[in-house]
């Protein structure tokens, strides 16, 4: 009886979640992510974000970019923010009047796409390698699934999915880098709505990614009273809250669990 708890209590242990140690002790990680590359980024969250010294990333679309906007882009990668790609026409079933359904795309043509991103975010950062946001959240153009020709492509490192307020990354043995959950913002969200998904992810130990589009302005708006409630709160508790790029905390995540 005593060897086959033994066996049951092995078999328990083995198939348990791996645990990660944040550094320098923190308890949980948050990632700041922006979509859309929109001029409400520039003029509201970029500047917080430096004033706190936190580093946020920013999913730009090729298609939002112009002779005004790409030398402040430049400047923000300059300061390390990370640059991410988010295709250059941003194509999607779940918007009528988006200039680009992506009923007209192949796996084949997104792909494509996302690798000519990839060289115009080089122009702006330098950098060879970047991650991705699915547009509209939708892993699919043409009723066919594109995940595992992002993968064979090798053009995305990591890759960001929609989710709701309990996206929340604690299982990071069956985490698949090219479906990284994230906290959807539907607009117009409160500070104390903000700061208790944190407080859930602190207490959870886990990761959690919030995706903002505009920042008191454009669409999907949270207002900047909001998103500065927000940031200052991590930055009263980052004694125990990382606030790390989705580059960064994804990396560091991958290279934890290679330890294990």
């Amino acid at each position: 009886m005593r060897l086959i708890f033994l066996f049951l209590l092995a078999g328990v242990i083995a198939d348990a979640q791996p645990t990660i140690t944040w550094p320098n002790h923190k308890k949980a990680v948050i990632v700041l992510t922006y979509d859309d590359g929109l001029q409400s980024q520039l003029n509201n969250a970029v500047p917080l974000l430096d004033s706190l010294h936190f580093k946020g990333t920013f999913f730009l679309i090729g298609d939002a970019l112009d002779y005004n906007n790409i030398p402040q882009w430049r400047k923000v990668a300059k300061n390390g923010h990370e640059l991410a790609n988010h295709t250059l026409y941003h194509p999607c079933i779940t918007s009528g009047d988006n200039p680009e359904p992506s009923e007209k795309y192949t796996p084949t043509t997104i792909v494509r796409e996302i690798g000519l991103m990839n060289y115009i975010l080089y122009a702006l950062d330098g950098k060879t390698s970047h991650n991705y946001a699915y547009p509209c959240t939708e892993t699919s153009v043409g009723g066919k699934d594109y995940v595992d020709t992002l993968k064979r492509s090798t053009y995305i490192g990591y890759a960001r999915v929609g989710g709701d307020k309990d996206a929340i990354i604690t299982d990071f043995k069956d985490l698949n880098p090219l479906l990284v959950p994230s906290y959807g913002l539907e607009g117009n969200n409160t500070g104390e709505q903000l700061i208790d998904y944190v407080k859930n992810v602190v207490s959870k130990g886990g990761v959690g990614v919030i995706m903002f589009h505009g920042i008191g302005g454009d669409w999907i708006v949270t207002p900047t009273a909001a998103h500065r409630q927000l940031l200052e709160y991590l930055k009263a508790n980052e004694k125990d809250i990382w606030v790390a790029t989705f580059a960064e905390a994804m990396t560091y995540v991958t290279n934890a669990l290679k330890t294990k």
